[in-house]
């Protein structure tokens, strides 16, 4: 349930993210309000996994798919291009999350 939890949260972070432009510097009413309910709901689901995701990994998996989904998203429908550097360090993102995940839990 947590990871599904982790899920939605990233899923309404990369919306709000997505509307920043619409929002055009929180000028745009409409699109204001969606990034912020979207951060907001985002937050509050992210506290909820917290509970029992270790924080490095919940925190780990929702930046980094948070951060790719949005760089993907603004290379398909936002007009922004991503150079071979800017995909490797992705790349580099995602093996990082994949690795804090192998290590497991430490004691406490």
């Amino acid at each position: 349930m947590a990871y599904l939890l982790l899920s939605v949260a990233i899923v309404c972070e990369v919306a709000a993210t997505s509307l920043l432009p619409r929002a055009a510097g929180f000028t745009v009413l409409v699109p204001s309000l969606l990034v912020l309910a979207g951060y907001a709901l985002s937050f509050v689901l992210l506290a909820q996994v917290v509970k029992t995701v270790p924080v490095a990994v919940a925190y780990a998996i929702w930046s980094a798919a948070g951060t790719a989904a949005v760089a993907a998203i603004g290379a398909a429908f936002l007009g922004q291009s991503l150079s071979g550097w800017q995909v490797a360090g992705l790349a580099l993102v995602v093996a990082g999350v994949v690795l804090l995940q192998l290590g497991g839990s430490s004691p406490h």
